[in-house]
């Protein structure tokens, strides 16, 4: 454990090219690294590709039958049976607006808490939220196939999500360039194709995938060419594959949830001060007894693990007693 917690908080690159001695592998690590949309030089960039290997060796990416929506509606589902309600397309502009309550938990990033609960926070929080800054963001697209991806590697045919790159350095120049602003020329693809695995995703004998790569936060450059030549690198023959796509740009992302703040998916930047105090150094309170953030802004992050809704839920109800 000693071990674990010195090499989480230095960076992808020392640690790769400290305890790996192939090639395959710190390619590997740095597909796993590269989650964090930080720099592979920058620390706590390892962290992020210990954290992302230990699930996927012990047991795997797992992904949902049905789609995410299908976590969804187990939720709600279950919500439901404990007596709660859920509300949708009602949009909150003031929190103001909503019934009294004794307590109230945001899903927001700081920019949309501001947004609806500034008259209730206090100038120095607002301060301090009006100083957490957000992270790359991402060019997306998802595609409808009338085939299998044709991997030259057919062990990626064995895999729900593959990540594109050459090797360590193309992996780790591709990350750099967005973290100074700019495009890379051969990006860093993470690809996911889920009907290999669940065919209740897409008509019979049908497929469908999506696949991203980062960009710098509100980036307007059209990645599509590069992206898919990327795919088309390892597959050949992909193009010939499409049935359809839609691409997603950052300002897209964004017009869809107003959380992805510049087609940033991780709820903010993840640096060491961020990761620290995230969103401030409370975390989950805010200046308003009765008001919580509960959103990828605040530990442990972004992912599909509700982690920090619940962490915040606990400390609402401990403070509640």
């Amino acid at each position: 454990m000693a071990r674990f917690g010195v090499n989480a908080i230095v960076s992808a690159r020392t640690l790769a090219f400290g305890l790996f001695r192939h090639e395959r592998t710190r390619a590997l690590f740095a597909g796993l690294a590269a989650h964090s949309l930080l720099s592979l030089d920058q620390t706590l960039s390892s962290a992020f590709g210990l954290l992302m290997a230990v699930p996927a060796h012990a047991v795997g990416w797992p992904i949902p039958r049905g789609g995410s929506q299908s976590l969804t509606n187990a939720l709600c589902a279950y919500l439901a049976k404990l007596g709660g309600n859920i509300y949708t397309s009602a949009r909150i502009d003031d929190l103001s607006t909503l019934p009294a309550s004794d307590v109230t938990l945001c899903d927001l990033t700081p920019r949309q808490l501001l947004r609806v609960a500034a008259n209730r926070l206090s100038s120095s929080y607002k301060n301090r939220l009006a100083n957490f800054r957000y992270g790359p963001g991402v060019f997306k697209v998802d595609y409808a196939l009338h085939s299998p991806i044709p991997w030259r590697a057919k062990e990626c045919l064995r895999a729900a999500t593959v990540h594109l790159g050459g090797g360590f350095e193309e992996i780790a120049t591709s990350e750099a360039a967005v973290r100074s602003g700019h495009q890379a020329d051969r990006p860093f693809v993470l690809l996911a194709q889920p009907t290999l695995f669940d065919p209740t995703r897409a008509p019979a004998d049908k497929h469908t995938a999506w696949a991203y790569c980062h960009v710098p936060n509100g980036s307007k450059v059209d990645m599509l060419g590069k992206l898919e030549n990327q795919i088309e690198r390892f597959a050949p023959g992909f193009r010939d594959c499409i049935l359809a796509r839609r691409v997603f740009s950052p300002a897209e992302l964004e017009s869809m949830d107003a959380n992805l703040v510049g087609g940033d998916v991780g709820g903010g930047a993840l640096d060491l001060r961020q990761f620290l105090f995230r969103p401030t150094r409370q975390h989950y309170p805010t200046s308003d007894k009765s008001i919580y953030i509960c959103s990828a802004s605040t530990p442990p992050g972004g992912g599909v693990h509700g982690m920090c809704g619940y962490h915040a839920a606990k400390m609402a109800l401990s403070r509640m007693k």
